[in-house]
């Protein structure tokens, strides 16, 4: 399997691939009409919003799956504001990084970098501090209040894509809830489902795992 194709066919900022867990299926929900069920839902996005900002640093294993069924595994790191790592491991040639500011994907085996804002993908919901998740998120129904599951996307710029994210109750997550998966989805409908285990919070992440070497400014890769 290609992973670099992988990633830039179903990648994380133009995002795209698998299934929604949990039994979960896109453009089938039910409005949620009812005044009480209007409050629950808004309720619940306030605890959603509150453990992402919960997060200070966070590490877990990640698997990435494409619309094919394709999948690739690996270890991503998080630390606010806006900063995050995909690693794919020492036999990768491969490396998504944002830096705070952009959203890069690097290519050591032909020495390329691609790279977008972090405002500018369905990720920004997850990395970018002044996304408002609230504002532009709604709240999808699970049919378990054990699962949460908020679909945040800005009708103004449906270029950015969206981001479907899927929470469990977790006393040990920050806000009690665990982030276990996500969906996003470009502009034209591609998908990227990664889901999340083995999460490790309040960890010590240096800047410095965000830094990458420039591939175009030399031959040799780092060890």
């Amino acid at each position: 399997m290609d992973i670099i194709n992988l990633i830039r066919r179903t990648g994380f900022a133009l995002a795209g691939a698998g299934t929604l867990a949990l039994g979960l299926s896109l453009g089938t929900t039910t409005p949620l009409s009812s005044p009480a069920a209007a409050q629950t839902s808004s309720a619940d996005l306030d605890r959603a919003v509150s453990a992402l900002r919960g997060i200070s640093t966070m590490r877990a294993d990640f698997t990435q799956t494409d619309r094919m069924g394709n999948t690739v595994r690996g270890t991503m790191t998080l630390k606010r504001p806006g900063k995050i790592r995909f690693d794919y491991g020492s036999d990768s040639d491969l490396l998504v990084v944002s830096n705070g500011r952009s959203l890069y994907m690097v290519d050591y085996e032909v020495n390329q970098v691609e790279r977008w804002p972090i405002g500018n993908s369905p990720l920004g919901a997850l990395l970018d501090p002044s996304r408002d998740v609230k504002q532009y998120g709604t709240m999808i129904p699970t049919g378990t209040s054990q699962v949460l599951s908020i679909d945040v996307r800005d009708p103004g710029k449906p270029e950015f894509g969206r981001i479907i994210m899927n929470f469990a109750r977790a006393p040990g997550a920050p806000g009690g809830l665990e982030l276990m998966n996500w969906v996003a989805l470009d502009a034209q409908n591609h998908r990227t489902t990664v889901r999340l285990s083995n999460h490790r919070y309040g960890i010590s992440v240096p800047d410095s795992t965000f830094r990458f070497r420039d591939p175009r400014r030399s031959s040799r890769r780092p060890r």
